[in-house]
């Protein structure tokens, strides 16, 4: 099967149904209208995978940000802390959704930044719970971006929710969606191999790379490829695509997220060059180790007829040079980061 439907048959795997994207969109707006009600003439911005439009199932949490219309004034660094504001934020959302979910709770307790929503309810089928991160944040009179809550200080920190969404936007109108493709297989890449990288920080760094329309695969290789070389070159941090709030940081050491990646771009890129020289079975196999329960694995004798056509080829040219970045084909590898 070419890389392409295998890629498309992945994506369907991890895709999320229109009814779950319609349940969360009805609980972020009945969360709205209970901010609102809570804070007359704010605005409300939405963020997260659901308005980035990079979903993928198990569909677990919305976020939801309320700009608290006129506090700036009595609020901000130097002025209040934002807890009174968040507990009117958490005593409306009880108020408002508390009798159509009778299990909801609404902390503020052990919170950083939002105020935790718990509907006792799942979206997607089989999961404990949806929920959801309530931001209640202030504009920034004097800069760019909004502050939002730090409960750990009772203070502030700059951040611009509002323009990082507009950036996501853009990113998937230049590509034709290429851009929330790719990182819902990326997002899901991540999950699979430890976490190295979080979702918003897969988001910030494919901005970068994945600037156009191009075929998944090689969207894919190009953000693995781009995201070892900044990571490296940055020393683990990734900037604020705003440059408002401080840099992304990493889920595990620098050196250890750099060779996952590197293996990841081994993989796609020995994919692509066996679909290229007419190995289909040897390409699917990288992908599904790239990839592991959502392309299915090739197999493993017909991987092992197209590796020893291509040692026999090799050795009539008289060359040993390897396929693809590294290597010749792996045998198979349980995990696309582990060290080769």
């Amino acid at each position: 099967m070419p890389l392409k439907s295998l890629i498309d048959d992945a994506r369907a795997e991890i895709e999320v149904t229109d009814e779950e994207l319609e349940e969360a969109r009805d609980r972020r707006g009945k969360i709205a209208a209970a901010l609102l009600a809570a804070f007359p003439g704010s605005r409300i911005y939405v963020n997260g995978s659901i308005a980035h439009g990079d979903a993928i199932t198990p569909l677990n949490d919305i976020d939801v940000g309320v700009v608290v219309a006129g506090a700036a004034q009595d609020y901000g660094p130097g002025r209040r802390g934002p807890r009174d504001l968040m507990e009117r934020a958490r005593d409306a959302i009880r108020k408002h959704l508390g009798e159509e979910f009778p299990k909801l709770t609404v902390t503020i307790e052990g919170q950083r930044r939002a105020v935790l929503v718990r509907f006792g309810d799942p979206v997607t089928a089989g999961q404990p719970d949806f929920t959801a991160d309530v931001i209640v944040a202030i504009d920034n009179p004097e800069g760019a971006g909004l502050f939002i809550p730090n409960l750990q200080v009772n203070g502030w920190d700059r951040s611009d929710p509002e323009t990082h969404l507009d950036l996501v936007k853009a990113a998937i109108k230049a590509t034709e969606v290429v851009f929330p493709r790719a990182v819902r297989l990326l997002k899901y890449w991540s999950r699979r191999h430890g976490k190295p990288v979080c979702s918003w920080n897969i988001k910030v760094l494919a901005l970068d790379c994945i600037t156009r329309p191009m075929p998944l695969a090689e969207a894919m290789q190009a953000f693995f490829r781009y995201a070892a070389d900044a990571l490296k070159e940055n020393q683990g941090l990734t900037p604020d695509p705003a440059h408002v709030a401080g840099p992304i940081k990493l889920n595990m050491a620098t050196r250890e997220v750099i060779t996952r990646l590197r293996a990841a771009e081994g993989h796609i890129t020995r994919a692509l060059d066996h679909e290229a020289a007419g190995r289909p079975a040897s390409a699917q196999h990288e992908l599904a180790v790239l990839l592991p329960d959502i392309v299915p694995d090739a197999d493993p004798s017909q991987v092992a007829a197209e590796e020893a056509a291509r040692l026999t080829d090799t050795a009539k040219l008289g060359t040993s040079v390897g396929v693809g970045a590294g290597s010749g084909l792996s045998i198979p590898n349980s995990r696309a980061w582990a060290p080769r």
